[in-house]
């Protein structure tokens, strides 16, 4: 994948196939130029079995294919950028991945569009999971809820292309200044 944000989408949709109703995201960068990953959901978690091969690219549960390419992709990634993907999951809980990677390392993969990749999980998925967002940075922080979205909308299905456009429009205002051009 060319991007961070394509892997978050892909992973992401791993807490939709889970049943999750909350999706969390946090990106947050330090003064150090350390970008962590975090999402986690309250779906139904793997077992100890699946969780100690999850690794493995040959490790799915999916009947359509024979691999699951997603999370040994962003390990490698984060491992080339000099970081680390670390995986925690109990069985009718819930999981948790953080990636991390250095910014600074000449293999970090951009962030990409994480506007754009929020704003396409929400229309995708309309009535659920609920899906929550915060980016920090040195230069500010900033929260999405589609909890909150739906209660202003009272109604508006979140799917509604000016919702959709007005969401990512949105969501890209309140990033940029948070990341600017450092990992954009």
């Amino acid at each position: 994948m060319r991007d961070l944000s394509l892997h978050i989408l892909d992973l992401m949709q791993n807490s939709i196939r889970a049943q999750a109703t909350v999706v969390s995201l946090s990106v947050l960068l330090s003064e150090q130029g350390i970008l962590s990953i975090i999402i986690e959901d309250d779906g139904i978690g793997m077992s100890e079995e699946l969780l100690s091969r999850v690794m493995s690219p040959f490790a799915t549960t999916r009947t359509t294919r024979k691999v699951g390419l997603g999370i040994p992709m962003m390990a490698e990634n984060c491992r080339l950028a000099g970081g680390d993907l670390q995986l925690e999951s109990t069985l009718g809980k819930g999981t948790k991945l953080t990636a991390t990677l250095d910014t600074s390392s000449i293999d970090c993969l951009p962030l990409g569009d994480l506007p754009g990749t929020v704003t396409t999980l929400v229309t995708m998925n309309p009535d659920k999971p609920e899906f929550t967002l915060r980016c920090a940075s040195p230069k500010g922080e900033m929260q999405f809820d589609t909890r909150e979205i739906r209660e202003a909308l009272q109604g508006v299905p979140l799917n509604e292309p000016e919702i959709a456009a007005w969401m990512q429009e949105s969501l890209r205002e309140e990033i940029e200044p948070i990341f600017g051009g450092v990992i954009l």
